[in-house]
């Protein structure tokens, strides 16, 4: 997802390139990105300066929509009010707060004198603000999907994590389970690692019997592997269900997309 920038100074900005580091996107309007990390306090002090709360207006409804589209495909077992509540665990102002901190958004932030002096730099309410403001900026800067991808990079582990079954296991511990009752084994996960210390990205495949069931990708080991899991576990559960339909001599439930195509 990343391209190259149009020629400018950097010296005085290395916070910004950190973070554009973290992000996984280069901004060709640098301009977008100051003003994303600008808040109110910033510019009382700095006349003719604007804030990131536009930006940040806009990111709200980004992170919405991107939001809302991959809990409803990927998570088609769900109802309205299950999806409902898997949007609000990670549309909220503390998980933003804690991304927008993972990927550096507090060092890179210009506050006035006085709430800079004041923590405004880990404040949960300027951080996750200016996180959505930097969603805007990035779809601003390169469209939809960069700024979806930004965002699920950032919060499709917590997704995952809060889909959970109603028994509490996370997408491993099912997958785990449903292995066993149709393989009699366990599945195993190849993991690879690229990218810089401070802005790594990791790369998990789930193996079953010797074949690839899964796979995803995230920022820790961890989130990798649970998307992976995810993905072997819908997989796992479709072949099996082809598999009863073929034993019975008949066909397997419609999936939801091709309910939705033969209403259309």
């Amino acid at each position: 997802m990343r391209r190259r920038r149009k020629e400018r100074d950097l010296a005085a900005d290395r916070p910004y390139r950190a973070l554009e580091e973290a992000l996984g996107w280069t901004f060709q309007d640098a301009g977008l990105l100051e003003q994303a990390l600008t808040h109110r306090s910033y510019c009382s002090e700095h006349a003719g300066t604007e804030s990131n709360e536009r930006l940040e207006f806009f990111g709200d409804a980004v992170l919405g929509l991107v939001v809302t589209d991959y809990v409803y495909r990927e998570f088609g077992m769900f109802s309205e009010g299950d999806l409902a509540k898997l949007r609000a665990s990670v549309v909220n102002s503390e998980a933003l707060a804690d991304v927008a901190a993972a990927v550096g958004v507090g060092e890179a932030l210009r506050l006035g004198k006085g709430e800079d002096a004041a923590g405004g730099r880990d404040k949960p309410s300027i951080l996750g603000d200016a996180m959505e403001a930097v969603i805007a900026a990035v779809y601003l800067d390169g469209g939809w999907e960069p700024a979806r991808l930004l965002v699920l990079a950032l919060l499709e582990a917590r997704m995952v994590d809060a889909a959970a079954g109603p028994d509490g296991q996370d997408p491993k511990g099912r997958l785990q389970e449903l292995v066993a009752q149709m393989h009699g084994r366990v599945p195993r996960y190849q993991v690879s690692r690229e990218g810089p210390d401070h802005a790594p990205l990791f790369f998990a495949t789930v193996m079953v019997g010797g074949q690839a069931k899964g796979s995803g990708q995230g920022r820790s080991k961890r989130q990798a592997e649970q998307t992976a899991a995810q993905a072997a576990w819908r997989q796992l559960r479709d072949e099996r269900a082809e598999a009863g339909a073929a034993q019975t001599g008949g066909q397997p439930p419609p999936t939801k997309e091709g309910r939705d195509a033969g209403v259309a």
